[in-house]
């Protein structure tokens, strides 16, 4: 396969996939993997690209996964949206085969809706973010910023809680960050901690989260 008809692959099925993640995710609260994969069509594709094509985007942070051997579920991200966005408008992008399906067309029309009458494709692109509707949205996008703020400041594991807040604050009101933040520490998905919070300005401090008991909770870590 030339390189000209393997981008073009990549880019159909790419743009499918988180086509089929967008789609899914304003009806179901928790996308599996498997339905995706059927949504988006992995059985009448090449699976090897399929598959290869879903690691990339979960390693470039387009998609979230969370979950265990038994169910995995996906999320769309941010960056995953703008990959959507450039993916719809890229040249390279078609459907093959002359039916596209009813489910694709009624996404494409959801789509060109919601840009028309909320958003333009250009805001889209360069970052739309929406309110986060759920505890189950908000627990997947944490923990997939958790690791990128991690890595991306060499935090040791220890991620200030002021700036996981400060990077969602326009999606989540503070109660509602506050509250699914507690939640996911009862779940022992995160461990909040206190610490010296040497050199944190004001605002870090009152963003963080303010226990009762604990006193100023400052810093998120795994649990191990």
């Amino acid at each position: 396969m030339s390189s000209g008809n393997n981008r073009l692959q990549v880019t159909q099925v790419q743009t499918r996939l988180l086509l089929g993640l967008w789609d899914l995710s304003g009806t179901e609260n928790k996308v599996t993997k498997g339905k995706l994969s059927d949504r988006a069509g992995r059985k009448k594709t090449n699976a090897a690209v399929y598959d290869k094509i879903y690691q990339q985007l979960e390693e470039e942070g387009a998609i979230a996964v969370v979950g265990n051997k038994r169910v995995v579920h996906v999320s769309l991200t941010n960056k995953g949206l703008q990959v959507l966005a450039e993916g719809l408008k890229s040249s390279d992008f078609s459907f093959e085969g002359t039916i596209i399906g009813t489910w694709v067309a009624n996404a494409l029309l959801r789509w060109m809706r919601q840009n028309s009458l909320s958003i333009n494709t250009s805001e889209l692109a360069n970052g739309f973010k929406s309110a986060i509707a759920s505890y189950d949205e908000f627990k997947l996008l944490l923990l997939d910023l958790f690791e990128k703020l991690n890595k991306g400041n060499a935090y040791s594991g220890l991620v200030p809680i002021w700036h996981l807040r400060d990077e969602l604050h326009e999606r989540v009101s503070p109660n509602k960050f506050n509250e699914w933040m507690m939640e996911m520490q009862a779940q022992k998905l995160l461990y909040l901690q206190s610490g010296e919070a040497r050199g944190a300005t004001e605002k870090q401090k009152r963003d963080s989260i303010e226990s009762e008991i604990r006193g100023l909770l400052f810093f998120a870590s795994k649990p191990l």
